[in-house]
This record gives structure tokens, C-alpha cells and sequence, in this order.
């Protein structure tokens, strides 16, 4: 029997980069290889002024089982520096969604376990079927998280229901996630990736340079006390007043016309 590798597929949808975890034989499971595949996928976004934002889903009816648990018994036979690469190299692809300028969309369809949830939840934007299933499954096999799922559910969530998802492992539908504001959009089975590239094009149509402000003045706020919050605001605007996009934006506002940015 032939093993399909765990590959990160990638193609266009218009202005919109599409990765899509591919792992047939274990759901989806994340790992070493998925890490790398993914951090270069988001340089090469980065550098391509085509792309104008990207959507992470999962082939068929999975989103990601999180991390493949038999690939996890093996590393128990092996030095802990193995296992903590591992787990650096997810944290790096973390870290290069939470910094990368343009939007991130996780359309979610089927399961999002583990870190797939934390994957899911280090995105800008969760696109979610009303069916997907949300469970931050650590606990219910003697593992904590990792993926900052503790990181961005405290960030999110009242205390206790942090606790609730963390401690008690139970799963969650996407409609309770969206009462929690947790996921942005819920919609019919199998159709997660059309709303998301929808939402991805609406994104599209917005100044990129003002976009890339808006993630970093987010990603800087819970770290920094107000002064330096306005401040950074304030260069923020200026900054992008003066950017050619800027006078294409209040120009077509005034004229009553759809700006066209660069």
C-alpha cells in the first residue's frame, strides 16, 4: 500500500493564496515537514505583491486532526530535543501567521483538534461549516497545548471558559464559537472555502498598506500601555495618509467610485 506524504498544496484564487493541508491517512495530522512547507509558503506571499491575502483549509472533510499521535509515541523513544524542534517549528509557523501583513483566513470544514485549533485560532479570520468541530483534544491524551492556543484563548475568553476548553477537552461547534467570537462567519457544510475566498476578495479590495497597520497596531496592543499605543497609531496614520493609496482611497470616496489600489 502506498503512503501519500503529508504535503502543503498551494494555488491562486485570483489575489488570494490557497494552502490546504493535505495528510489523507491521518486526517490531516500536522507535522515537521507541514511546519517548514507552511512558513515558506507565507515568505513567498509576503514578497508577491500579487497576493493580496491567503486561506489555510484542509483537503476533504477534515481542517487538521492536530498532531499525528503515533508519529508523538515514536518521539517518546527519542532524545525530548527531537520533540522540541518539533514543537519549535509548529511555533514558527505560528508566529509567521500572527506577523505576516496580509489577512489569514482558516476555513474550517470537519475537525480542527489540537493544534489545528490552535492553528485555526492564529489566524485573523475563522470561516467555520455549522458542522465543524472544534476540540482542544491535549488533556484527553496526558498532553498539554501548545500552537498558542493557551496564548489566544486567554486573550479571547473569560478565564473560565479557557479552563473549560483546555482542562476539559470537550468538543464545540463552530455556532457556539461564533456566540463566543471566536469564528467570523458560519456557514452550510462544505461551503467554508467559498465564504472564505468571498471574504478574502472583500479584503482584496482594501489598501494592503493599511491592512498591514491594522494587523500590527492589533498585534502590538495587548503588550503595550496606551501612550505608546497612540503613539504607534499615530505614526501608523500618517504614515498611510501619505501613502499613494491614501489619496486614491478619500479621492474615490468623494467622487463616489471604487478606488483601485496598488
Amino acid at each position: 500500500m502506498t503512503v501519500t506524504p503529508a504535503q502543503l498544496l498551494s494555488h491562486s484564487e485570483g489575489r488570494t493564496m490557497v494552502l490546504t493541508i493535505s495528510n489523507p491517512e491521518h486526517r490531516n495530522a500536522l507535522g515537521p515537514e507541514l511546519y517548514a512547507a507552511g512558513v515558506e509558503a507565507l515568505n513567498a506571499a509576503d514578497s508577491n505583491p500579487e497576493v493580496r491575502s491567503v486561506v489555510i483549509t484542509g483537503a476533504g472533510s477534515t481542517f487538521c486532526a492536530g498532531g499525528n499521535l503515533q508519529r508523538l509515541l515514536e518521539n517518546r523513544k527519542q532524545p525530548p530535543a527531537l520533540q522540541a524542534a518539533s514543537v519549535e517549528g509548529l511555533h514558527g509557523w505560528i508566529e509567521a501567521i500572527r506577523s505576516f501583513p496580509k489577512p489569514v483566513i482558516a476555513a474550517v470544514e470537519g475537525a480542527a483538534a489540537g493544534a489545528g485549533f490552535s492553528l485555526a485560532l492564529a489566524c485573523d479570520f475563522i470561516v467555520a461549516a455549522e458542522d465543524a468541530l472544534f476540540v482542544m483534544a491535549y488533556s484527553s491524551v496526558a498532553l498539554s497545548p501548545d500552537g498558542g492556543s493557551t496564548w489566544s484563548l486567554s486573550r479571547a475568553l473569560p478565564r473560565q471558559l479557557v479552563s473549560e476548553l483546555l482542562m476539559c477537552g470537550e468538543r464545540i461547534r463552530a455556532p457556539r464559537l461564533q456566540q463566543l467570537g471566536l469564528v467570523n462567519r458560519v456557514t452550510p457544510a462544505g461551503a467554508a472555502l467559498a465564504q472564505a475566498l468571498a471574504l478574502a476578495e472583500s479584503l482584496n479590495q482594501r489598501a494592503p498598506n493599511v491592512l498591514a497597520s491594522i494587523k500590527e497596531l492589533m498585534n502590538d496592543a495587548p503588550q503595550v500601555p496606551l501612550d505608546r499605543q497612540l503613539a504607534s497609531e499615530r505614526d501608523q496614520f500618517v504614515r498611510n495618509l501619505h501613502h499613494a493609496n491614501g489619496g486614491i482611497g478619500i479621492e474615490a470616496f468623494l467622487a463616489k467610485r471604487k478606488p483601485d489600489y496598488s
